[in-house]
């Protein structure tokens, strides 16, 4: 076997062993957790700018929705791929085939440091607008309590039971907003037009990327899918260096541990589907009452009113109950996704800190290294550097540490300058669109590169991975030509 190091650019990686793969019913266990996924895709994207895309373009645009429907899976679908054949992170991969400098993981933490700060901000806002129209008080008071709250939860641990109760209305929203979808379209006829290419003579980039950029998962989303696979043990626990066989690309890889993983992929690849099917319905139907109840009336949901207009969608269907099922839905379904953020991006820029400093812990002797997923303070230190190596070797004081500063005290000093949720959003939309290429090319890259023959990406995969990057990357060369400027 060869050390974790290697820079032999013909060894390939794969897990040393794998369990057997469920067959029959017990395949449908696995599948359920594409719904819990789907679930954690009604943001921001949903909610805010896919009704604010229906009223100014009804289904004009419905077709770039369902190419990235298509390029989702995909995506997201290489990167558990990774994550199967392989047990180790995403990020972890992007380390390995960077060095000792770290490049690639540099390239993913620092943009998401900037979509982490504004996405909370625009969110928790977006709830703040809900709160100030149902409730006394303003906006900032309910964006900042909201934040708060959430990053006390994230730190103490105790959120299980919250997140819960936050997928369990979640899952009651989409219900609501697809029985009212159905309920308020008025041509079929129309809504398959959409589905045709063309782009309309008012195309506005500055307004449609934020909404591209937040279509179901986001760049960030994309690489939070390979914790999701590790947490589920998709093809097995998560793998130590130890637990990796690197073998030479041109030798034979042992079939039954091939045909094995293969079937992994299979089930994860499926799970994936489900999801981006479920998420996609809640696109389509948002885009429909966008459409159908915002457009005739020329409403384009704006401002720290935001919530108002949204309302719209479902009291003019229900009446009041509607109203205020929205509002319910606005603020439990947000709320959870802010506290979900936090402890996504705390437990991402965590590891990417300590996949970095790795090189220095093996170095360092404050400290017993036994791997990336092994690292240790010395019990013997004075109490200040004690407190300091444990800080930085320890992933969930790390992961805190984060949390605090990047999905708490940042966002909430945004919101003292900017409270506008659509202004807030559409950086952080922005960034996603133009931070999802550089995901996509750098796992095909690791999975060209780390993985057996016989069990790297296909044709078809390689192709729509390829267009997805070319996909996003054009948008958001088209903002930065054509909208940034402006």
């Amino acid at each position: 076997m060869a050390s974790d190091n290697t820079e032999d650019k013909k060894v390939k990686e794969v897990r040393a062993s794998t369990p057997s793969p469920p067959s029959g019913k017990e395949r449908f266990k696995w599948y359920g957790p594409g719904l819990i996924w789907m679930l954690s895709s009604v943001g921001s994207g949903s909610v805010l700018f896919t009704p604010r895309v229906g009223s100014r373009y009804e289904y004009s645009l419905l077709w770039i929705a369902l190419i990235v429907f298509v390029l989702m899976w995909v995506m997201i679908k290489e990167v558990g791929r990774y994550t199967v054949v392989t047990g180790k992170t995403i990020l972890d991969g992007y380390r390995d085939i960077s060095g000792k400098s770290g490049w690639a993981l540099w390239l993913i933490f620092v943009p998401q440091i900037v979509a982490a700060v504004v996405t909370i901000a625009g969110i928790a806002a977006l709830a703040g607008s809900a709160l100030m129209i149902a409730f006394p008080g303003n906006q900032l008071t309910y964006a900042i309590g909201l934040i708060v709250l959430s990053i006390i939860l994230v730190v103490s641990g105790r959120y299980v039971w919250v997140e819960r109760a936050t997928n369990a209305l979640a899952a009651i929203l989409v219900v609501i907003v697809v029985v009212t979808a159905t309920r308020v379209i008025s041509s079929g006829q129309a809504l398959l037009k959409g589905a045709v290419p063309n782009i309309p003579s008012d195309f506005d980039i500055d307004f449609v990327l934020p909404w591209v950029g937040f279509i179901l998962a986001g760049a960030a989303g994309i690489m939070w899918f390979s914790y999701w696979v590790v947490a589920r043990q998709y093809g097995g626990p998560q793998a130590n260096p130890s637990d990796v066989d690197h073998i030479d690309a041109d030798a034979d890889e042992n079939e039954e541990r091939s045909n094995k993983l293969r079937q992994w992929v299979k089930i994860m690849s499926t799970t994936a589907a489900i999801g981006v099917l479920g998420g996609g319905l809640i696109i389509v139907a948002f885009t429909i009452l966008g459409a159908e109840l915002l457009a005739p009336e020329g409403i384009v949901p704006e401002g720290i009113q935001v919530a108002k207009d949204l309302t719209r969608l479902l009291s003019e269907v229900w009446g009041e109950a509607g109203y205020w099922m929205l509002i319910t839905a606005i603020v439990i379904a947000l709320g959870g996704t802010v506290l979900a953020n936090q402890d996504g991006w705390g437990r991402m820029f965590a590891d990417a800190t300590i996949v970095l400093l790795a090189p220095w812990f093996e170095k360092n002797d404050k400290v017993e290294f036994k791997n990336r997923n092994e690292i240790h303070t010395k019990e013997d230190l004075p109490r200040r550097q004690h407190l300091f190596y444990s800080s930085i070797t320890q992933r969930r004081k790390l992961k805190n540490i984060y949390a605090v500063l990047f999905c708490a005290v940042i966002p909430i000093l945004l919101l003292f300058i900017v409270q506008d949720p659509v202004d807030i959003l559409s950086i952080g939309g922005a960034v996603a669109a133009a931070h999802t290429p550089i995901v996509v090319f750098l796992t095909m890259y690791l999975n060209y590169k780390k993985l057996p023959k016989q069990l790297s990406p296909g044709i078809f995969a390689t192709v729509v991975m390829t267009l997805s990057g070319l996909f996003y990357l054009g948008f958001a060369l088209f903002y930065f030509i054509q909208g940034g400027t402006g």
